[in-house]
């Protein structure tokens, strides 16, 4: 089956959001590797709230990690999620992703408790989760309400334990700032939905 809309196949498709997101999981992999290699410099592109100078570290902090610990924890769900939201095209994921990352870079500034830094793609993660549980409804696609419920089955309990502000150590704002964003995209770059299929008999 092909998308003669776009004019790129399935698994056209599929191989492109495939190596973005390899490409996106790569790229934080070896940041990680250059912050250990010089003594955390760069955990300082974190979110510190409230701090003007610290507006401009609202979207590298999505790219940041506090160790490789923190980064394998982030890896699995991002590319899963990333990958899945990917498949609906590329500029589109890429808008969304924007959208995400500075809502919730933007809120967590507001937001987080002072003398905190906050960094890392579970923001994102945490977006994507709200934008592919909700946007097969939002644009009345079957397949598109499945994926959402598939992943609320596979990935709700943890989502819903990263919500949770008992939490030490863990940005329980950015992630719901995340989710909320993710959700906003959802309807902010809503498709309309699938024509039906012309039949002849």
């Amino acid at each position: 089956m092909s998308d003669t809309r776009a004019g790129w196949s399935n698994s056209d498709r599929a191989l492109a959001a495939g190596k973005l997101m390899l490409a996106w999981v790569a790229l934080l992999w070896l940041l990680e590797v250059v912050d250990v290699a010089t003594g955390h410099a760069l955990d300082g592109f974190g979110v510190t709230p409230r701090d003007p100078s610290e507006l401009v570290d609202v979207v590298p902090s999505s790219f940041i990690h506090f160790g490789f610990a923190h980064l394998a924890a982030n890896t699995v769900p991002l590319l899963v999620l990333g990958f899945l939201a990917a498949l609906a095209g590329l500029r589109r994921f890429l808008l969304v992703c924007a959208l995400i990352i500075v809502v919730d870079g933007l809120g967590v500034w507001l937001i987080a408790p002072a003398q905190t830094n906050t960094a890392g793609a579970s923001g994102v993660i945490f977006g994507l989760f709200g934008f592919l549980l909700v946007s097969g409804f939002v644009e009345r696609r079957p397949w598109g309400v499945l994926a959402g419920v598939l992943i609320a089955a596979v990935w709700g309990g943890s989502i819903l334990a990263g919500l949770a502000p008992t939490q030490t150590g863990v940005s329980w704002q950015g992630h719901l700032l995340g989710l909320l964003a993710g959700v906003a995209a959802a309807f902010v770059f809503r498709r309309g939905p699938t024509a039906p299929a012309a039949l002849t008999r």
